[in-house]
């Protein structure tokens, strides 16, 4: 844990020494497609991760989209998919928005969830994320940040923190 918080730390120094957006990637009527890593308790995850605990084999895959409706301000769909010990979860997914304040904090309010029906079978969450944008080209982000999922079912699910790192593509 003490490295991933040095390489975040890092990560954050370099990116306030060097650029934000400058090339208009966050205009309203681009797009946005990122992939994250999860670290920490990864719920209705649309992260990429993979892990083995106590033999137990765990994986996960997936992908957001986003449209920005406004300059800075982007809504995003996620859809992602995993498997514990070769069994399959129900998919993943969230919906929601987000906006980079001064074109290289992004700050991220989203709905997500695992699976549809029954509560204590299906967590749903509502997330908040705030990281840093640096961009490595006119295409290119990696945005590393935190994330809090506040349980909505909170007599079957707890809250969850994460630490992720995402690599975006804007078109």
């Amino acid at each position: 844990m003490k490295k991933i918080t040095t390489t975040l730390f890092a990560l954050c120094a370099f990116a306030f020494a060097n650029g934000q957006a400058k090339d208009g990637q966050l205009l309203k009527g681009k797009w946005l497609i990122e992939a994250n890593t999860g670290f920490g308790n990864n719920v209705g995850s649309t992260a990429l991760y993979f892990s083995n605990t106590n033999g137990v084999n765990a994986f996960n895959i997936g992908a957001e989209g986003g449209y920005f409706i406004k300059d800075n301000l982007a809504l995003k769909l996620g859809l992602g998919y995993g498997e514990i010990d070769g069994v399959g979860e129900p998919i993943a997914y969230k919906v929601g928005a987000k906006y980079y304040i001064k074109g290289m904090i992004p700050v991220e309010l989203s709905y997500n969830g695992i699976g549809f029906g029954q509560a204590d079978l299906n967590p749903t969450y509502l997330g908040t994320q705030i990281g840093y944008a640096v961009f490595l080209g006119k295409n290119v982000s990696i945005e590393p940040g935190v994330r809090y999922n506040f349980a909505t079912h909170k007599q079957f699910y707890d809250n969850t923190f994460q630490l992720n790192i995402g690599f975006a593509l804007h078109f």
